[in-house]
Protein backbone atom coordinates (compact mmCIF):
# COMPACT_ATOMS: atom_id res chain seq x y z
CA UNK A 1 0.00 0.00 0.00
CA UNK A 2 2.77 2.43 0.76
CA UNK A 3 4.92 1.46 -2.34
CA UNK A 4 2.16 2.00 -4.38
CA UNK A 5 1.33 5.75 -2.86
CA UNK A 6 4.55 6.56 -3.49
CA UNK A 7 4.02 5.81 -7.21
CA UNK A 8 0.90 7.68 -7.05
CA UNK A 9 2.24 10.62 -5.44
CA UNK A 10 4.55 11.26 -8.04
CA UNK A 11 2.77 10.67 -10.94
CA UNK A 12 0.39 13.17 -9.54
CA UNK A 13 3.04 15.55 -9.10
CA UNK A 14 3.68 15.46 -12.56
CA UNK A 15 0.46 15.31 -13.97
CA UNK A 16 -1.40 17.78 -12.32
CA UNK A 17 -0.78 21.58 -11.79
CA UNK A 18 -2.10 22.18 -8.76
CA UNK A 19 -0.57 19.19 -6.83
CA UNK A 20 2.24 19.83 -3.84
CA UNK A 21 4.00 17.07 -2.12
CA UNK A 22 5.20 17.87 1.32
CA UNK A 23 7.56 15.67 3.68
CA UNK A 24 9.44 16.02 6.82
CA UNK A 25 12.87 13.50 5.61
CA UNK A 26 10.01 10.46 5.63
CA UNK A 27 9.24 9.46 1.79
CA UNK A 28 12.06 11.90 0.44
CA UNK A 29 13.85 9.60 -1.02
CA UNK A 30 10.99 7.39 -2.54
CA UNK A 31 8.79 10.67 -4.17
CA UNK A 32 11.84 12.06 -6.86
CA UNK A 33 12.70 15.39 -6.70
CA UNK A 34 10.45 18.17 -8.04
CA UNK A 35 9.50 21.76 -8.05
CA UNK A 36 6.56 20.86 -6.11
CA UNK A 37 8.09 18.43 -3.75
CA UNK A 38 9.04 20.02 -0.71
CA UNK A 39 11.48 18.16 2.06
CA UNK A 40 11.54 20.13 4.99
CA UNK A 41 13.48 17.94 7.18
CA UNK A 42 12.46 16.79 10.55
CA UNK A 43 10.19 19.49 11.26
CA UNK A 44 6.47 17.91 11.22
CA UNK A 45 4.77 21.51 12.38
CA UNK A 46 6.73 23.58 9.70
CA UNK A 47 5.52 20.89 7.73
CA UNK A 48 1.93 21.36 7.96
CA UNK A 49 2.58 25.13 7.86
CA UNK A 50 4.22 25.12 4.10
CA UNK A 51 1.08 22.64 3.39
CA UNK A 52 -1.05 25.69 4.80
CA UNK A 53 0.60 28.01 2.87
CA UNK A 54 0.44 26.28 -0.39
CA UNK A 55 -2.88 25.92 0.22
CA UNK A 56 -3.57 29.63 0.55
CA UNK A 57 -1.57 29.86 -2.80
CA UNK A 58 -4.40 27.57 -4.34
CA UNK A 59 -2.34 24.30 -4.33
CA UNK A 60 -3.55 20.65 -3.27
CA UNK A 61 -0.69 19.65 -0.80
CA UNK A 62 0.02 16.27 0.27
CA UNK A 63 1.69 15.68 3.24
CA UNK A 64 3.46 12.44 4.27
CA UNK A 65 5.21 10.86 6.97
CA UNK A 66 4.97 7.92 9.77
CA UNK A 67 1.36 8.11 12.19
CA UNK A 68 2.91 9.81 15.27
CA UNK A 69 5.03 12.64 12.88
CA UNK A 70 1.89 13.50 10.64
CA UNK A 71 -0.65 13.78 13.59
CA UNK A 72 0.41 13.89 17.19
CA UNK A 73 3.59 16.24 16.91
CA UNK A 74 2.26 18.87 14.80
CA UNK A 75 -1.37 18.70 16.04
CA UNK A 76 -1.69 22.24 17.14
CA UNK A 77 -0.16 22.88 13.18
CA UNK A 78 -3.63 20.77 12.26
CA UNK A 79 -6.21 22.63 14.39
CA UNK A 80 -5.11 25.81 13.92
CA UNK A 81 -2.64 26.29 10.27
CA UNK A 82 -5.64 24.14 8.28
CA UNK A 83 -8.44 23.82 10.62
CA UNK A 84 -8.63 27.65 12.29
CA UNK A 85 -8.28 28.67 8.75
CA UNK A 86 -9.75 26.13 6.89
CA UNK A 87 -7.69 25.12 4.61
CA UNK A 88 -7.55 21.63 2.73
CA UNK A 89 -4.67 19.43 2.43
CA UNK A 90 -4.28 15.52 1.78
CA UNK A 91 -2.83 14.08 5.14
CA UNK A 92 -1.55 10.44 3.93
CA UNK A 93 -0.01 8.69 7.53
CA UNK A 94 2.36 5.10 7.05
CA UNK A 95 2.71 3.12 9.73
CA UNK A 96 -1.00 2.95 11.37
CA UNK A 97 -1.48 1.42 15.21
CA UNK A 98 1.76 -1.02 15.24
CA UNK A 99 3.02 -1.33 11.79
CA UNK A 100 6.10 -0.05 12.66
CA UNK A 101 6.76 -2.25 15.42
CA UNK A 102 10.67 -3.06 15.58
CA UNK A 103 11.11 0.94 15.82
CA UNK A 104 9.37 0.84 19.14
CA UNK A 105 6.73 3.05 20.95
CA UNK A 106 7.88 6.55 18.67
CA UNK A 107 6.28 5.08 15.46
CA UNK A 108 3.71 3.73 17.08
CA UNK A 109 -0.21 5.72 17.60
CA UNK A 110 -3.18 3.86 17.58
CA UNK A 111 -4.62 7.20 19.04
CA UNK A 112 -4.64 8.83 15.79
CA UNK A 113 -7.85 8.55 14.30
CA UNK A 114 -9.28 9.50 17.27
CA UNK A 115 -7.32 12.30 17.76
CA UNK A 116 -8.06 13.56 14.57
CA UNK A 117 -11.96 13.30 14.90
CA UNK A 118 -11.74 15.51 17.83
CA UNK A 119 -11.12 17.96 14.76
CA UNK A 120 -14.30 19.71 12.36
CA UNK A 121 -14.32 18.85 9.40
CA UNK A 122 -12.14 15.94 8.51
CA UNK A 123 -12.61 13.10 6.23
CA UNK A 124 -10.75 10.20 8.09
CA UNK A 125 -10.00 7.24 5.42
CA UNK A 126 -8.81 3.95 6.35
CA UNK A 127 -8.53 1.54 3.47
CA UNK A 128 -8.32 -2.04 3.45
CA UNK A 129 -6.43 -2.41 0.07
CA UNK A 130 -3.86 -0.62 -2.26
CA UNK A 131 -7.06 -0.16 -4.62
CA UNK A 132 -8.77 1.63 -2.36
CA UNK A 133 -6.21 3.61 -1.25
CA UNK A 134 -5.91 4.62 -4.76
CA UNK A 135 -9.67 5.90 -5.58
CA UNK A 136 -9.29 7.27 -2.34
CA UNK A 137 -6.81 9.85 -2.71
CA UNK A 138 -7.52 10.52 -6.56
CA UNK A 139 -10.95 11.77 -5.04
CA UNK A 140 -9.49 13.77 -2.43
CA UNK A 141 -7.19 15.19 -4.80
CA UNK A 142 -10.44 16.41 -6.97
CA UNK A 143 -11.53 18.21 -3.69
CA UNK A 144 -10.41 21.18 -1.56
CA UNK A 145 -11.41 19.15 2.01
CA UNK A 146 -9.30 17.65 4.63
CA UNK A 147 -8.61 14.45 4.33
CA UNK A 148 -6.67 11.80 6.16
CA UNK A 149 -5.85 8.79 4.43
CA UNK A 150 -3.98 5.62 6.90
CA UNK A 151 -2.09 3.48 5.49
CA UNK A 152 -0.67 0.06 6.57
CA UNK A 153 0.95 -2.59 5.78
CA UNK A 154 -1.87 -5.08 6.84
CA UNK A 155 -4.09 -5.52 3.89
CA UNK A 156 -7.49 -7.56 3.22
CA UNK A 157 -7.37 -9.82 -0.37
CA UNK A 158 -9.81 -8.13 -1.96
CA UNK A 159 -10.84 -4.47 -2.51
CA UNK A 160 -14.52 -3.44 -1.01
CA UNK A 161 -17.03 -1.45 -2.47
CA UNK A 162 -16.13 1.97 -0.79
CA UNK A 163 -19.91 3.75 -0.95
CA UNK A 164 -20.10 3.59 2.63
CA UNK A 165 -21.01 0.96 4.92
CA UNK A 166 -22.29 -2.18 3.35
CA UNK A 167 -23.17 -5.43 4.14
CA UNK A 168 -20.68 -8.32 2.85
CA UNK A 169 -22.09 -11.48 3.97
CA UNK A 170 -25.56 -11.78 5.75
CA UNK A 171 -26.33 -13.82 9.31
CA UNK A 172 -29.35 -14.16 10.71
CA UNK A 173 -31.44 -11.35 11.94
CA UNK A 174 -30.94 -11.70 15.19
CA UNK A 175 -27.65 -12.12 15.21
CA UNK A 176 -24.61 -9.55 16.09
CA UNK A 177 -23.89 -6.83 13.62
CA UNK A 178 -20.18 -6.87 12.87
CA UNK A 179 -18.82 -3.69 11.75
CA UNK A 180 -15.45 -4.58 10.30
CA UNK A 181 -13.38 -0.95 10.18
CA UNK A 182 -10.20 -1.00 6.54
CA UNK A 183 -7.60 -3.75 7.22
CA UNK A 184 -9.49 -5.95 9.63
CA UNK A 185 -12.06 -7.18 7.21
CA UNK A 186 -10.39 -10.57 6.85
CA UNK A 187 -9.24 -11.50 10.22
CA UNK A 188 -13.20 -10.83 11.32
CA UNK A 189 -14.63 -12.88 7.90
CA UNK A 190 -11.91 -15.58 9.12
CA UNK A 191 -13.44 -15.56 12.73
CA UNK A 192 -17.07 -15.88 12.07
CA UNK A 193 -16.90 -18.18 8.84
CA UNK A 194 -18.77 -20.77 10.70
CA UNK A 195 -21.28 -18.74 12.83
CA UNK A 196 -24.34 -16.64 12.38
CA UNK A 197 -23.15 -12.97 12.34
CA UNK A 198 -23.90 -10.89 10.22
CA UNK A 199 -20.59 -8.56 8.50
CA UNK A 200 -20.23 -5.16 7.36
CA UNK A 201 -17.56 -2.99 5.91
CA UNK A 202 -16.66 0.61 6.05
CA UNK A 203 -13.36 2.26 5.10
CA UNK A 204 -14.66 6.34 5.78
CA UNK A 205 -15.07 6.28 9.43
CA UNK A 206 -15.45 10.36 9.33
CA UNK A 207 -17.94 11.60 8.55
CA UNK A 208 -19.54 7.59 10.00
CA UNK A 209 -22.41 6.20 7.69
CA UNK A 210 -25.06 6.17 10.62
CA UNK A 211 -27.76 5.60 7.77
CA UNK A 212 -25.56 2.89 6.87
CA UNK A 213 -25.48 0.92 9.84
CA UNK A 214 -29.60 1.26 10.55
CA UNK A 215 -29.92 -0.24 7.11
CA UNK A 216 -27.59 -3.22 7.98
CA UNK A 217 -28.91 -4.12 11.62
CA UNK A 218 -31.89 -6.16 12.14
CA UNK A 219 -31.32 -7.29 15.61
CA UNK A 220 -29.99 -4.85 18.56
CA UNK A 221 -26.37 -6.12 19.31
CA UNK A 222 -23.31 -4.53 17.16
CA UNK A 223 -19.77 -5.33 17.27
CA UNK A 224 -16.92 -3.06 15.95
CA UNK A 225 -13.74 -3.63 14.81
CA UNK A 226 -11.04 -1.06 14.40
CA UNK A 227 -7.66 -1.45 13.66
CA UNK A 228 -6.63 1.69 16.36
CA UNK A 229 -7.82 2.78 20.10
CA UNK A 230 -10.35 0.72 20.84
CA UNK A 231 -13.98 2.64 20.93
CA UNK A 232 -12.61 5.06 18.52
CA UNK A 233 -16.12 4.82 16.61
CA UNK A 234 -18.38 3.95 19.54
CA UNK A 235 -20.21 7.16 20.39
CA UNK A 236 -20.67 7.78 16.00
CA UNK A 237 -22.72 4.75 16.61
CA UNK A 238 -24.77 5.05 19.89
CA UNK A 239 -25.28 8.52 18.17
CA UNK A 240 -27.10 6.64 14.75
CA UNK A 241 -28.88 4.03 17.15
CA UNK A 242 -29.86 6.23 19.41
CA UNK A 243 -33.48 5.88 19.28
CA UNK A 244 -32.93 1.95 19.05
CA UNK A 245 -32.33 -0.22 22.04
CA UNK A 246 -29.01 -2.03 21.23
CA UNK A 247 -25.79 -3.52 22.72
CA UNK A 248 -22.26 -2.28 21.63
CA UNK A 249 -18.89 -4.50 21.91
CA UNK A 250 -15.76 -2.27 20.39
CA UNK A 251 -12.52 -4.57 19.62
CA UNK A 252 -9.19 -2.76 18.74
CA UNK A 253 -5.95 -1.82 20.17
CA UNK A 254 -6.68 -1.40 24.51
CA UNK A 255 -5.79 1.70 25.80
CA UNK A 256 -2.19 1.33 26.99
CA UNK A 257 1.10 1.11 26.25
CA UNK A 258 2.90 -2.82 24.71
CA UNK A 259 6.58 -2.28 25.99
CA UNK A 260 7.72 -5.11 23.38
CA UNK A 261 8.84 -5.29 19.71
CA UNK A 262 7.81 -8.24 17.93
CA UNK A 263 5.90 -8.70 14.02
CA UNK A 264 2.64 -6.34 13.53
CA UNK A 265 1.09 -10.03 13.59
CA UNK A 266 1.95 -10.35 16.99
CA UNK A 267 1.02 -7.09 18.23
CA UNK A 268 -2.15 -7.71 16.60
CA UNK A 269 -2.57 -10.91 18.32
CA UNK A 270 -1.76 -9.30 21.48
CA UNK A 271 -4.14 -6.99 21.10
CA UNK A 272 -7.05 -9.58 20.07
CA UNK A 273 -7.55 -8.27 16.35
CA UNK A 274 -6.71 -11.53 14.97
CA UNK A 275 -9.37 -13.95 14.34
CA UNK A 276 -8.75 -16.10 16.86
CA UNK A 277 -9.29 -13.28 19.55
CA UNK A 278 -12.49 -12.00 17.54
CA UNK A 279 -13.40 -15.25 17.68
CA UNK A 280 -13.22 -15.55 21.19
CA UNK A 281 -14.72 -12.33 21.81
CA UNK A 282 -17.50 -12.63 20.23
CA UNK A 283 -18.49 -15.91 21.77
CA UNK A 284 -17.62 -13.94 24.59
CA UNK A 285 -20.38 -11.14 23.67
CA UNK A 286 -23.05 -14.00 22.67
CA UNK A 287 -23.06 -15.27 26.43
CA UNK A 288 -24.00 -12.73 28.00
Amino acid sequence: MRDRFYELATEALWENERVAVVLAAIGAAKIAEHPRRFDVGIREQLMIGVAAGLALEGYRPIVHSYTPFLVERPYESLKLDLGHNDLGAVLVSYGASYDASNEGRTHQAPEDVAALAALPGWTIQVPGHSDEMEWMLAHALASDDRVYIRLTDETNRAPMNLGGLSVVRRGNDDAPLVVAVGPTLDEVLEATADTSETVAYVATVRPFDGDGLRKALRGSDVVLVEPYLKGTSAAEISAALVDRPHRLLSLGVPLGEFRRYGTGAEHRAAHGLDARGIRAALAAFRSR
